[in-house]
């Protein structure tokens, strides 16, 4: 089994899993340069926690911490509390429905790239009638302010919204990153007619994946093509947040806000318990500190455990 099987093998939830050399920046039990044998797999959740009064909770350590998976405490293994560059995708929806907001969005898109890791890697997809990158097709991805606005900034807003495909093909390159932890930004009214995935087709994606996905809906009250609820199931299956500004300044607060959430956010892993067979299991995180009340832990709410294929091979 080659380790880029291997890494597909390995299911995870909300963070990057790596097979076969160490995860940067990430404690461990094992000693500073251990090895994750490719017959073990990790589930790391990418967690956010905050107080009572919604600010920004660190300095946790992994005691504070408890995971249950389909009601069964887990022993956590690998944990992070530091500010680990990411791998992001930026998905803006350029359709018709979208041009009076284009101004606004690309200001808001360009806050966030400056509020993020400088070490953090990129892309950018642009999506209508198809989806396109906004990056030259030689380039993944990019941590330089000026190519990133000028791949905000290319093509029109025109014709319909195919946000199902801008997802999928957004997750899949989100697998080509060097980075531990993924994240998907999605800039939409949440409407969608002119995919070739189905719903269904792509929510298969977004439970395979890592990656926290985080929405922004932006529409007009009364407009036909606006899709809220799955702008909030994308986020609350993956452990995202979705916001819906009411106007620019609130769109550019979002877009800060966001970029302070996933630089905040905690890595915690556990080896889960093999089965038979493929499998949605459910995840719950706790948080709890001495002397600290009302602590909230955010992740994803369950993964898709697949049996490895060729395992033994």
């Amino acid at each position: 089994m080659n380790r880029r099987t291997a890494i597909r093998n390995l299911m995870v939830a909300g963070a990057v899993s790596l097979l076969g050399r160490p995860l940067r920046g990430i404690a461990s039990d094992d000693p500073p340069d251990f090895v994750i044998r490719s017959d073990v797999r990790l589930v790391l959740l990418d967690v956010s926690v905050k107080d009572r009064e919604g600010g920004w909770v660190s300095g946790l350590s992994k005691d504070n911490f408890r995971v249950d998976e389909n009601g069964a405490l887990q022993d956590i293994t690998v944990f992070a509390n530091n500010d680990i560059p990411v791998t992001v995708g930026i998905l803006v929806d350029n359709s018709r429905s979208m041009t009076a907001k284009r101004t606004e969005v690309l200001s808001a898109a360009t806050t966030f790239i400056q509020q993020s890791n400088p070490n953090d890697e990129i892309f950018v997809l642009n999506f209508n009638d198809t989806v396109k990158r906004g990056l030259p097709k030689d380039m993944l991805f990019s941590d330089d302010i000026r190519q990133l606005r000028a791949a905000l900034s290319r093509g029109f807003p025109e014709g319909r919204t195919a946000l199902n495909d801008a997802i999928v093909d957004g997750l899949h390159q989100l697998e080509l990153g060097k980075r531990d932890k993924k994240t998907i930004i999605v800039i939409s009214d949440g409407g969608d007619n002119a995919s070739q995935h189905s719903r269904r087709e792509m929510f298969d994606v977004v439970e395979r994946s890592p990656a926290t996905i985080y929405t922004i809906g932006l529409f007009d009250t009364g407009d036909p093509d606006r899709d809220p609820g799955i702008l909030k199931k994308l986020a609350r299956l993956t452990g995202g947040v979705a916001y819906f500004p009411g106007n620019a300044e609130d769109l550019t607060e979002t877009c800060e806000s966001i970029a302070k959430d996933i630089r905040t956010r905690y890595t915690v892993g556990y080896a889960p318990p093999a089965l038979n067979g493929g499998s949605l299991r459910r995840v719950h995180v706790r948080v709890s500190a001495h002397g600290r009340v009302g602590l909230s832990a955010r992740t994803r709410l369950s993964y898709l455990y697949e049996a490895a294929a060729n395992q033994n091979k």
